[in-house]
């Protein structure tokens, strides 16, 4: 009886945590998940609180939006004690917990009606990105409030780095109602720091994106038979070059020419974030700009203004593909395109365990060099054939794992309701 209520009624959900648009992988996120609960709830409407750099990019997150079931709200900026690790430690004795409401003072007015909140982002609970307080903070809020709380299709740690926050961290995390873990590494990290009753096996919600042929008017390209798709970051400077943004263009640009002299085809650079300041568009721009055209082959840049379905099916056409952005090397591999991994951190190996049993192709920082990228690259195009087999055989499995997190959650937030009948 309980189950048919949740049948029939409509779900609020929040996802929190997220980033704009701007940020493809962000929006591949957001649309699987939406897919997701649709599969398990009638008729979901959802509350996106996520992270803007400023109001503009926001009213352009609202105007871009084509799911008239998605609102989509602000998580204050947060600048101060999210980075660095000495001003947390300060933070802890000096930052007043009632901030972490005004953090999310837009998530509050909806949090009482919602079935559960859903921190979506992939990666933010790890220091890639530097000490992630919002994302606990998000946390606190929830569990305060006495609402499922999940960490949702996510990458998880490692946090050794700085030994007395992976005690905070491990702590923090066993106190959350549940982690959907995208990938078996970050099982595995869980495990060893005694989080396992809570953590359940799924994958990311972006390999349930659908691909979306663009308009005309968007792109007019045409793409050969035979062309290979490279997408860079100037996030990998900060991994791969030392921070030195000018050495990394530097570094992409032999990587272009090498790849481009040794397989003697097409090549289509393709962004997939384009936020300001973390622009992968205006990166390959410049990075082209200084290419030239290396032995008369064709070298092209995708046109901007591409959606993440659009984008995914520009990557779907291409005979192999190398990527930084992961969220841009998942659209290429469930499109059964041989994919080459740029890797800065879990997440990559994780995902590339998971799909083909190893991590041969996955590429660290160190190891991008012209000469390594342009080999893998040949080798992805000459075991093509095989290599799509595998991604055939493994990707159902990978897109019911996805799904399957709407059948957990729903299970969590019956079981939860019982609870509350029971507390009464």
């Amino acid at each position: 009886m309980k189950v048919k209520m949740m049948q029939d009624r409509k779900s609020l959900f929040i996802l929190a945590g997220n980033g704009p648009y701007e940020n493809r992988g962000c929006e591949a996120i957001i649309r699987g998940t939406v897919e997701i609960l649709r599969h398990y709830f009638n008729d979901p409407h959802f509350v996106a609180v996520s992270n803007y750099t400023s109001c503009s990019q926001l009213k352009r997150q609202k105007l871009s939006e084509i799911d008239p079931a998605i609102i989509h709200k602000r998580v204050k900026p947060l600048k101060k004690f999210e980075f660095d690790w000495f001003l947390w430690i300060l933070a802890r004795f000096l930052y007043p917990p009632g901030k972490r409401y005004i953090l999310y003072q837009e998530m509050l007015p909806y949090l009482k009606k919602a079935a559960a909140v859903l921190s979506v982002g992939g990666d933010n609970y790890s220091l890639d990105y530097g000490i992630p307080v919002r994302f606990t903070e998000l946390d606190e809020v929830v569990l305060a409030k006495r609402k499922p709380m999940v960490i949702w299709g996510a990458s998880v740690g490692p946090f050794d780095r700085i030994p007395e926050y992976e005690r905070y961290m491990i702590e923090h995390l066993k106190r959350v109602t549940a982690i959907f873990a995208r990938e078996s590494v970050t099982i595995e990290y869980l495990a060893e720091h005694g989080i396992i009753k809570q953590v359940y096996r799924v994958a990311d919600p972006a390999f349930l994106l659908k691909a979306t042929r663009p308009s005309g008017e968007k792109f007019n390209l045409d793409i050969p038979e035979g062309a290979i798709g490279i997408n860079l970051s100037p996030l990998m400077a900060k991994y791969a070059a030392d921070g030195n943004l000018q050495k990394w263009v530097e570094q992409c640009t032999k990587i272009i020419r090498q790849v481009s002299e040794k397989t003697k085809r097409p090549l289509f650079l393709i962004y997939h974030v384009t936020i300001p300041k973390r622009d992968d568009y205006e990166f390959l721009k410049t990075v082209l700009a200084a290419v030239g055209k290396p032995n008369g082959e064709e070298i092209r840049l995708i046109p901007p203004g591409l959606n993440a379905s659009e984008l995914k099916w520009v990557i779907g056409k291409m005979s192999a593909f190398a990527g930084a952005r992961t969220h841009a090397t998942i659209a290429a591999i469930s499109s059964l395109v041989p994919t080459l991994s740029f890797a800065y951190s879990i997440k990559a190996k994780g995902i590339n365990r998971d799909i083909f049993g190893h991590e041969d192709y996955c590429l660290g920082p160190h190891q991008l060099k012209p000469e390594i990228v342009a080999e893998r690259i040949e080798e992805l195009i000459q075991n093509s054939g095989g290599i799509k087999k595998k991604i055939e055989s493994v990707l159902p499995k990978i897109q019911n794992l996805a799904m399957d997190a709407g059948r957990y959650l729903k299970e969590i937030i019956v079981d939860g309701d019982k609870c509350q009948n029971l507390r009464k």
